[in-house]
Parts: C-alpha cells; sequence; structure tokens
C-alpha cells in the first residue's frame, strides 16, 4: 500500500461477502490496523525503543530504506502489510469477495476518505486439483 496523502491510513474496513452476500458481508472488520492485527498504529516497540511490528501468521514491512517508523502518516510512504488465515479460517463453498476500504483519520478527531494505491493477492486451498485453462497462457506468450 503506497499512502497518498497525510493523515493515518488505518481506519478502513474489510469486508468479506461470501456465498451470496450481496449488501451485507458475513465477516465486516472494525478497521485496516485491526484486520493486520496492529491495533494503535503497530505501537511494538524492540527494546532499544524502535516501532517494529510483525508475529506468526502477520506483519507490517515498510520498504525502502530509510523509511522512519515514525513517519506512518507522511505522504508517499509505502507498507507492505499481510495476514494468514491459519487459526481463523475463512470457508466459502461457491464465492468470496473482499474489499478494503481506503479510509483514515485527521486531526479533529474526523475520518478521511483516501485514494490511496492498494494492491492484494489471495490464496485458497481446494479440496480437489482444477485443470486450469490454456488461454491466459498463450495469450503471454503472444505479448512483446
Amino acid at each position: 500500500m503506497g499512502s497518498a496523502q497525510p493523515g493515518w491510513w488505518g481506519e478502513g474496513e474489510i469486508k468479506f461477502f461470501m456465498d451470496g452476500d450481496k449488501e451485507f458481508p458475513t465477516i465486516c472488520g472494525t478497521g485496516t490496523e485491526d484486520y493486520f492485527c496492529g491495533s494503535y498504529n503497530f505501537e511494538t516497540r524492540t527494546p532499544d525503543g524502535k516501532k517494529r511490528y510483525n508475529a506468526v501468521f502477520d506483519a507490517l514491512h515498510r520498504p525502502g530504506a530509510g523509511a522512519a517508523p515514525d513517519k506512518n502518516e507522511e505522504p508517499g510512504q509505502q507498507f507492505g502489510l499481510y495476514r494468514w488465515h491459519i487459526a481463523d479460517r475463512c470457508v466459502f463453498e461457491k464465492d468470496l469477495k473482499v474489499t478494503i476500504q481506503a479510509l483514515g483519520w485527521q486531526s479533529g478527531g474526523r475520518y478521511l476518505p483516501l485514494e490511496d494505491d492498494i494492491a492484494s493477492v489471495g490464496y485458497w486451498y481446494r479440496k480437489s486439483p482444477q485443470e486450469i485453462p490454456d488461454a491466459p497462457v498463450r495469450a503471454l506468450k503472444h505479448r512483446h
């Protein structure tokens, strides 16, 4: 995630729409930082006093040399966050859509709609193997 505006970026809801959910999701989180298990601005400090955060199934990484931990709320910062659903599986039968709201916090106790650069990837397990169609592979062969 790349933050484009000043202010805290971790307030957006994570929603899991499962098996036909339309208007209301099966799972609705309380904020980006909460979903990635880093409530209160990932305030884990090492013995030397520096902010660092990671755990067994989730983490916050700050790519790029010179990314100071105390600059979380400055524009242009980049963050890599992940969470593995090992202990808290998200079981679905036929379809799953996960959304993340770009919402932050600004001075004066006001929410801040954001226009950050957010990308994601999802992995899941199947009960049995499935043949992969070759159409996408053919398309890649013809790219220049």
